[in-house]
């Protein structure tokens, strides 16, 4: 069983995001907040390629070499418990916990040589959900991923409900992956969202790392 005490810095790679939220090519015209994306390469890569992506994430009051020693302090506990728990999950991505530790660095290490520059720019915002410190409507889409839903033991149901109502206050569009909380079972908090949110749609995406959680939850006006 996995079992965090805390959120996790944990990034994923630009292919991860794009595969986890079913975006297709003309996103990079769009404007996307990722939301608690804390150390991904999402936003570095995305805007090398021409995108408009604006992180919130409250670890980014921190220095890059803060946040890089959160990460090295956080690789371990993450990595034994996947270790420990390795039938929740499909390798046929990263071939070995092996794999998964280099692909998860890469990318971390993609975030931290964009970040001191991406703050500049304001693409790293601090701030957290359900407050956020944009205008009404300023984003087409709000991704969360691996937040919202996967820690449901964390973070109860007004915490989602309100969190929701912001990204959908600040964007067009929400898009949730995973709908599972850390141990693969479908969040607790899922049939009280889908009632209050009926503009829903649960689409199955190509990507599958937690067993059974190929499921991304999108959210419109």
């Amino acid at each position: 069983m996995i079992d965090y005490k805390n959120i996790i810095p944990w990034g994923r790679s630009y292919t991860e995001y794009v595969n986890m939220f079913h975006l297709s090519p003309g996103f990079l015209s769009k404007k996307v907040l990722g939301c608690g994306d804390g150390p991904a390469a999402f936003n570095a890569i995305a805007n090398a390629f021409g995108g408009h992506v604006v992180s919130a994430d409250p670890i980014f009051k921190l220095s890059k070499k803060e946040i890089e020693a959160q990460i090295n302090n956080s690789f371990s506990e993450v990595i034994n418990q996947t270790r420990a728990n390795m039938e929740q999950f499909n390798w046929e991505q990263f071939g070995s916990l092996e794999g998964l530790g280099k692909i998860r660095m890469k990318s971390m290490k993609q975030f931290l040589n964009d970040y001191e520059e991406g703050k500049e720019e304001g693409r790293y915002i601090e701030a957290s959900l359900p407050d956020l410190p944009f205008d009404d409507n300023t984003f087409d889409i709000a991704l969360s991923s691996h937040f919202l839903l996967l820690y449901s033991e964390l973070l109860d149901l007004d915490f989602h409900l309100r969190a929701i109502d912001e990204m959908l206050r600040i964007s067009k569009e929400v898009r949730i992956f995973p709908i599972i909380d850390l141990n693969s079972k479908l969040s607790e908090h899922m049939p009280s969202i889908l009632e209050k949110y009926p503009d829903h749609e649960l689409l199955t995406v190509n990507y599958e790392f937690q067993k059974g959680g190929n499921q991304m939850l999108k959210i419109s006006h």
